[in-house]
């Protein structure tokens, strides 16, 4: 019998693949037998691909386009399918939010928060989502099969809770909010991912949600991580890796009859 958790021979474009997620997977179903194309919005120098996915190289290529820009995704995709042929999978990745030790103005209270960074954060995080499956996802609806996958976050279930932060004021003597954008782009992407399961249900492609808790870097404040933990049930974040068997799932045909799920991957955050 076959491997029903097989990515072996398949093509899989993952936006933003060269980021802190997107490296992680994109080694990961390269080394299951896939071939990646990681859609970058920054140019990539060829021979820095060696460095950055050892062993991998035969198995990843990058191609510039930002998922803000249809037209750069148009033709990246039409390079792919010359290259590889019509992806498989899809993974959604590529998303941006306010930097913690950002401007003031960039974690100023709701009443205050401006437009601009609004803007900037819901265009990659659901308009980009929007565009990007507009393009490859028509190319696998043609070929009457796919999977996309995107990515969310459990700021997408719930409200981030404020009081994690407030240990920045009492520090800084600034006020400090986590913003509404980030909250609001994922959220969007629960009704986002249910629309295009229903709609391409009839085509043989599925569109599922991840939406993720934290994972370790070292990009954090100690106080941070304390409040975090205590509210996460395991005690602990994600390691850096522990969201690739959940990405592989989804990719194969082990998840085929999921479409328009949420699968939570959190420590069990959400479930107080």
């Amino acid at each position: 019998m076959s491997d029903p958790f097989s990515v072996d021979g398949r093509v899989v474009v993952v936006t933003g693949g060269l980021g802190q997620l997107g490296t992680q997977f994109s080694r990961s179903l390269a080394q299951a037998g896939a071939r990646v194309a990681i859609f970058s919005r920054r140019p990539f120098a060829s021979d820095k691909l060696a460095e950055k996915f050892p062993g991998l190289t035969d198995r990843i290529r990058v191609y510039e386009a930002s998922v803000r820009d249809k037209a750069a995704l148009q033709e990246a995709t039409d390079r792919l399918i010359a290259d590889w042929g019509v992806p498989h999978v899809l993974v959604n990745n590529a998303g941006i939010d306010s930097k913690p030790d950002g401007s003031a103005e960039q974690n100023a209270p709701f009443e205050d928060y401006p437009q601009k960074y609004w803007d900037e954060i819901i265009d990659t995080n659901l308009t980009g989502v929007m565009l990007t499956s507009q393009v490859v996802g028509s190319r696998m609806a043609g070929e009457r099969r796919g999977s996309i996958i995107n990515v969310g976050s459990i700021y997408g279930i719930v409200s981030p809770n404020q009081a994690l932060y407030a240990y920045r004021e009492k520090r800084d003597g600034v006020p400090f909010v986590k913003a509404v954008s980030y909250a609001a782009s994922k959220s969007g992407l629960v009704n986002l991912t249910r629309y295009l399961a229903t709609y391409w249900a009839p085509k043989k492609v599925r569109v599922n949600l991840i939406s993720f808790g934290g994972v370790k870097t070292a990009s954090f404040d100690k106080e941070f991580i304390d409040a975090f933990l205590e509210r996460v049930p395991m005690g602990r974040q994600a390691e850096i890796d522990e969201y690739n068997g959940v990405i592989r799932f989804l990719a194969s045909d082990a998840s085929s009859y999921m479409t328009g799920s949420n699968v939570v991957v959190d420590g069990g955050f959400t479930a107080w």
